[in-house]
């Protein structure tokens, strides 16, 4: 198996997406580090990952918290030796309008979705330097190929995903380590449940789109078996995915879609 032993650190692995790509790893035979801000979520991930016969280490983890992200990652390289693997899966969406959006949600969602990610990026890159290779993965959105409505500051956050991976890929290629961003689609996750919406308040319901999304079991199996395959980036999801092609292709149409889809 590609991934036995190699340790894999995976972030926002408490539920959806991350706890699903834990158990695929797991079952792949790695040595797990799990990360949230989800303790006892956590704690339940991994008594599953070690029925599956996995090492799984947990480390709280506040995405928010840059300043303490060095000293956690030095720790868990005195622990496990290197990180070989690290998802960047944490994030949080949103389900609101531009006009009524505070710009304090604007600024909470960049934080969690952007700078957290980057700023944990930058913390275990010189190890993986240092190791002579690594793989590092960021889980962007489609919302990170184009703009949708009541998505605007998640949207973002994912396009600056996309710039900031693609430069980081381009000058690492000769420390040997490899850069995926995946594009998921509409995934059967909670995320909905916990997207902010104009007030920084949960929605707290689960969108229709959503609800009829492929299982983030699916999603996992795919995203795992791109990073092994050294894909660039890689599209996850159902019919949701044409839109990528008809906003590249036929951008006028897109325009009229995106005006009358319903974004929930």
């Amino acid at each position: 198996m590609f991934f036995k032993n190699k340790v894999v650190w995976i972030t926002g692995a408490s539920s959806g997406i991350g706890e699903a790509l834990t158990y695929e790893f797991a079952q792949q035979g790695a040595k797990l580090i799990i990360s949230s801000n989800q303790q006892q979520e956590l704690e339940n991930v991994k008594q599953l990952c070690e029925k599956l016969g996995s090492e799984c280490f947990i480390q709280f983890l506040d995405v928010t918290e840059i300043d303490k992200m060095q000293t956690i990652t030095d720790d868990l390289i005195s622990k496990f030796g290197r990180i070989d693997v690290l998802v960047n899966n944490a994030g949080i969406s949103q389900r609101s309008m531009v006009i009524d959006t505070s710009v304090d949600v604007d600024r909470k969602i960049m934080e969690i979705d952007y700078f957290g990610t980057i700023a944990l990026t930058k913390t275990v890159l010189p190890y993986m330097i240092k190791n002579g290779g690594g793989y590092i993965a960021a889980t962007s959105s489609i919302s990170g190929k184009f703009g949708f409505p009541l998505r605007s500051a998640y949207s973002a956050a994912k396009h600056a995903l996309h710039g900031f991976f693609e430069t980081l890929r381009a000058e690492v290629y000769d420390h040997n380590i490899k850069v995926l961003i995946a594009f998921p689609g509409r995934i059967k996750t909670n995320i909905s449940l916990h997207a902010l919406t104009k007030d920084g308040t949960a929605h707290g319901k689960m969108d229709e789109g959503q609800n009829t999304g492929i299982t983030a079991e699916k999603c996992a199996k795919q995203y795992v078996k791109a990073i092994r395959k050294d894909k660039k980036e890689v599209l996850i999801g159902a019919r949701e995915l044409l839109m990528v092609y008809i906003h590249k292709f036929l951008p006028k149409l897109f325009y009229k879609l995106a005006r009358k889809i319903n974004p929930t």
